[in-house]
Parts: structure tokens; sequence; C-alpha cells
């Protein structure tokens, strides 16, 4: 997850611009959906992005994340592992073993 030092300069370059403000969940979300989108575009007619683009977009993305997790106050390391656990618990490795299959479940 990220460092103390990028969850802080983050807070720290939307507290300097006073763009809280602008953060409500729902516009998080829509950023998060958009900037996923620009991620997507990159890879849309198969070829090979540059490398530095996706970067940039998955930082857009992780960003946003983050900025929407800190809105609902929510542990970025709790609900990624809970929700870890419950998929580990709907796909048991042993039956989901280098196989993707939605339907495979106990």
């Amino acid at each position: 997850m990220p460092s103390p030092a990028t969850l802080q300069a983050l807070r720290t370059f939307v507290a300097e611009r006073d763009w809280d403000q602008f953060h409500s969940p729902e516009n998080l979300a829509k950023s998060i959906s958009i900037e996923a989108a620009e991620l997507l575009e990159l890879y849309q007619w198969g070829q090979a992005p540059e490398q530095e683009r996706v970067e940039e977009e998955l930082a857009d993305v992780l960003t946003y994340c983050i900025h929407l997790a800190n809105k609902l106050g929510v542990d970025i390391d709790e609900i990624v592992l809970s929700k870890l656990e419950k998929t580990r618990a709907k796909y048991p490795a042993e039956i989901n073993q280098g196989q993707i299959n939605k339907n495979a479940e106990p």
C-alpha cells in the first residue's frame, strides 16, 4: 500500500490547492473511472503502449483511489485484505488453479 510519505504528499498537494472541496465521493469515483478508461485506451488496438504513459495513467487511477479512501475514512490495507479473504473463499486455489472460471465455486 502507499507509504506514509506518499499519503502525506497527496494530502499536502490537495491542501495547497484547496481542492478538497471538489473531492466528493461521487466526483472521485467518476475520476477513477475516467482515468481507468484513459489507461485502457492505451491498449485499445492491441499495441504495446509506451511504459511511461502506462505508469502515468496508472498513477492517476491509484491517486484517485487513495483520495476516495481518504474521503471515506477507510483503511486501504484493511479493505484490500478483507476483500482478498472473501475472494479467496469464493475461488479456492485447489478448484481455480491455472484457470479463469467465475463459476468454479466449491
